[in-house]
């Protein structure tokens, strides 16, 4: 199955389960619904289901967590494109919750995925170490947005933009595979490689990011572009060396998953989607 009939068999099963964990009525419930159903490939959750798969388990084992992952995610991109974050007036090509609605209503409904998320995890679960391993990760992506914003405007090197987005944009990705490692009782050694994937794949997912952001165009995109122009990868790099980087984060990613065999198919089709994409 190609990597795009992958991505939506997965968001058609996704969405159907979040749309039961979410309230219905209201306007709390209304721009909850407007920014977590408002497009997006369900990235996180594949990586969730997928990892299912490289344990020999049944994806749908995993549904709790893809989903509560994906509320995170979509808490995070609220917040972000707020007036006192990125300042974004769109978002996947739609208005971003805060311009669709209002800042106050925005900075709610993301409140409100957030702790619907863990509610999630606490009820499906039943987990302490899934709900702490998830907890632990939004920590780190609040720290890296912290990073991000202290950037803003200034130059900075290499080595402190990797260790913005190993928190900002990776560790989401860690949490979806160990999080989902955690539920099928894994073992020490496949949990230290899936987490060595998620950070590699985590790298190469921004530094493909930031390209597109610096070669795309906001109609191909959804949303502005060049707002990461003076801090993205090829700001900093050049775009041939953040291709080549790219790379390199792709093969480590592969390599990581070698302990899996066959069953990693589906990681393997979402390490090499992850660099080749065009939005």
């Amino acid at each position: 199955m190609s990597i795009e009939a992958l991505l939506s068999d997965n968001k058609r099963l996704v969405d159907r389960a979040l749309d039961r964990y979410l309230p219905k009525k209201g306007k709390l419930a209304s721009a909850m619904r407007y920014s977590l159903f408002a497009g997006g490939k369900r990235f996180r959750p594949l990586l969730c289901l997928a990892t299912a798969r490289a344990l020999g388990k049944p994806a749908k084992k995993v549904l709790p967590v893809a989903c509560a992952i994906e509320m995170i995610h979509t808490f995070t991109l609220i917040h972000d494109d707020l007036p006192g974050m990125d300042n974004s007036d769109r978002r996947r090509g739609k208005l971003t919750c805060h311009k669709k609605f209002n800042e106050a209503t925005a900075i709610l409904a993301g409140d409100a995925l957030n702790t619907l998320a863990f509610d999630v995890l606490a009820r499906e679960t039943g987990n302490s170490e899934i709900i702490s391993e998830v907890g632990r990760a939004l920590m780190e992506v609040v720290e890296g947005q912290v990073l991000d914003l202290e950037s803003e405007g200034k130059r900075i090197g290499l080595a402190r933009l990797k260790a913005i987005h190993q928190l900002k944009t990776a560790a989401l990705l860690r949490a979806c595979v160990r999080a989902s490692a955690l539920e099928l009782n894994a073992n020490k050694k496949q949990l230290k490689a899936l987490s060595g994937f998620a950070g590699h794949i985590g790298l190469a997912f921004q530094i493909a990011d930031d390209i597109l952001d610096a070669t795309g165009t906001a109609k191909e995109l959804g949303k502005p572009v060049k707002a990461d122009k003076s801090k993205g990868f090829p700001f900093i790099i050049g775009l041939a060396r953040s291709r080549s980087m790219a790379e390199a984060e792709k093969q480590a990613a592969l390599k990581c998953l070698q302990p899996f065999g066959k069953k990693a198919k589906i990681l393997r089709q979402i390490t090499e989607f992850v660099v080749a994409r065009k939005k």
